[in-house]
């Protein structure tokens, strides 16, 4: 499989290095400083790069028929557009707030205790979630899955990273150096407290997850997820 690495910063390091070791090959490096050449010649582009090239650099592979896997965050306001010009192009896009087995796992996992902690109301939730200094983004795309997972089964309306009001999952946004990511899901109540939590150890999960995604995306027409990939719709 030939692959386009729209974003060369850690996480497209991790990424080139997890493909060599699949067989795979690399056609494009894409940094701000050069071009899109090489794109046509890939099987599927793989997107990690800043939310303000993250349209550009998804649609730029949509255009040319290239499926596309993409796992910036901070971009969502566009996605409905970006979902749009791939079905008008008949083409393939998997985007996923986190690419990691273990944290999509753990998407199920939270979805099923919101479910059932909305039946008792002297819990309230709360969420922390902590990464590197260098994530531009807050809350990451991660959190706010989890957030909106959380809002669709409890009488939550909206999340907020500050001031929240009592309808509001309160998110607490930390930015510490040489930390992956880390998210936990916190329920208390004036007697105890009920807390699932999802730590990664490093970049690895992530890139080889997005790999997985591509391999599995070729040959594919449509807007998929990881629930898709990981077979996870089916339950």
């Amino acid at each position: 499989m030939k692959i386009a690495l729209l974003g060369y910063g850690k996480m497209g390091h991790v990424i080139e290095r997890i493909a060599l070791e699949r067989g795979h090959e690399i056609v494009l490096k894409k940094t701000s400083s050069n071009s899109f050449d090489g794109l046509e010649k890939a099987d599927v582009a793989i997107d990690f790069s800043i939310p303000t090239v993250a349209v550009e650099n998804i649609s730029t592979a949509i255009n040319h028929g290239i499926p596309v896997i993409s796992g910036t965050t901070g971009w969502l306001e566009n996605y409905h557009e970006m979902v749009k010009l791939c079905e008008e192009k008949n083409a393939a896009f998997l985007y996923g707030s986190n690419f990691s087995l273990g944290v999509n796992l753990f998407f199920e996992l939270n979805d099923y205790l919101a479910k059932m902690m909305s039946k008792f109301k002297e819990y309230n939730v709360s969420m922390e979630e902590i990464h590197h200094t260098q994530k531009l983004d807050k809350p990451s795309g991660t959190a706010i899955s989890l957030a909106n997972a959380i809002i669709n089964h409890t009488d939550k309306n909206n999340w907020a990273i500050e001031n929240p009001t009592p309808e509001a999952v309160f998110i607490d946004v930390k930015r510490e150096e040489n930390v992956p990511g880390t998210h936990s899901v916190l329920y208390t109540s004036e007697v105890d407290y009920i807390k699932i939590e999802h730590v990664a150890h490093n970049r690895e999960g992530f890139a080889l997850g997005s790999i997985i995604a591509a391999e599995w995306i070729i040959g594919k027409k449509g807007v998929f997820n990881m629930k898709d990939v990981l077979s996870l719709n089916s339950k």
